[in-house]
This record gives structure tokens, C-alpha cells and sequence, in this order.
């Protein structure tokens, strides 16, 4: 009797984790900026660490095309993290370079970082 529940049951949990899939889905939202905009700041800001591919400078950013941070922040959360940087002492901050608020550029806008984070949505390898 109980293997009759027992396989259903374990075919089903079976189905749920393969349709999980073990990759991370982006946190992509389409309508969220303009990631053509977002690629001019992201050139005259963020390539200085990033790199003109976002792949990442030696010492310096790290790659943002298959970053799991990038892909699993909501676009909202990137904005606010961009928005604050993150110091070397940050327990999180794995590379211990200083990532300055705003990419160390107090002009960019809000509108601004969201089309950053659009074009980074372009960048995402899978």
C-alpha cells in the first residue's frame, strides 16, 4: 500500500526538481530601461573596471556577463546596489576592491543606472 503513494509521489517531486533545472534564472524585467542607453554610462563609467566587454579587469571589477549576483539580483536591487557600491570591507565584497557608489560617477541618475542594468541584461551568457 504504501509504495503505491510512495511512486507517484516521488515521480512528481522528481518532475518539479528537473523542471527547477540547476541554472539561475535572470532577473531580467524587459520594460525596465533602455539598455542602448545604458550601454553609452555603462562605456563612460563602468569599463573602467568592467572592461569594454563587462567581462572584468584583473584586480579591479569583476565579470558582470555571468556574474550569479548579476543574474539572481532583481533589476531594482542592482539599482540600489549600484547606487551604494560596495566598500572592501563589506563581508560580501569578494574581490576586496572598492566598487564606489555609482561607479565613482555622483552624476549618473537613477534613469541612468537602469539602463545600465537593461544593457547588463544584454550582456547575460547563459
Amino acid at each position: 500500500m504504501k509504495t503505491k503513494f510512495f511512486l507517484p509521489f516521488a515521480l512528481l517531486i522528481f518532475v518539479l526538481l528537473a523542471a527547477c533545472g540547476s541554472s539561475p534564472e535572470p532577473a531580467v524585467s524587459a520594460s525596465f530601461g533602455d539598455a542602448t542607453a545604458g550601454k553609452a554610462k555603462f562605456e563612460s563609467t563602468c569599463i573602467a573596471c568592467h572592461g569594454v566587454d563587462a567581462k572584468g579587469m584583473p584586480n579591479l571589477g569583476k565579470d558582470l556577463t555571468t556574474s550569479e549576483f548579476v543574474i539572481t539580483t532583481g533589476d531594482a536591487e542592482l539599482v540600489a546596489f549600484i547606487t551604494q557600491g560596495r566598500p572592501p570591507f563589506d563581508t560580501a565584497n569578494t574581490t576586496g576592491i572598492d566598487m564606489p557608489p555609482k561607479g565613482g560617477n555622483p552624476a549618473l541618475t537613477e534613469d541612468d543606472l537602469k539602463n545600465i542594468v537593461a544593457y547588463l541584461r544584454t550582456l547575460q551568457e547563459p
